[in-house]
């Protein structure tokens, strides 16, 4: 099973890089459309190889789905807390009346004395 995930991620690193060397033509990203830069007299821009700029549009849809998961599931987390403090109240409880009541003690050893 090692061995195929192994072989697995050998592929996808094999098709990324030839993905990359497909796409390494280099493009310009501005920050503004150019007339509305040249109003604001602000030019951001960087030129970036075009595999450059869809992995990380990748990267940034991944973090982005992952923090929008986290946020969705929240509520989840937080009841399922609540839930697992009220258990182990109950627990202590019951431990707290079974040693009251005498329940842990050996039937057997009840029934002798």
């Amino acid at each position: 099973m090692k061995y195929i995930k192994y072989l697995f991620l050998a592929i996808i690193g094999l098709v990324l890089m030839v993905f990359a060397l497909a796409n390494r033509g280099a493009v310009t990203l501005r920050l503004m459309p150019e007339e509305l830069a040249s109003v604001l007299d602000m030019s951001a821009s960087i030129s970036l190889p075009l595999f450059v700029v869809m992995f990380l549009g990748i990267v940034a849809g991944l973090l982005i789905g992952f923090v929008w998961e986290w946020l969705r599931e929240f509520s989840q987390r937080r009841e399922l807390a609540r839930k697992e403090r009220e258990v182990h109240r109950l627990e202590r409880e019951v431990r707290v009346l079974k040693a009251k009541t005498g329940e842990d003690t050996d039937d057997v050893l009840a029934l002798v004395e």
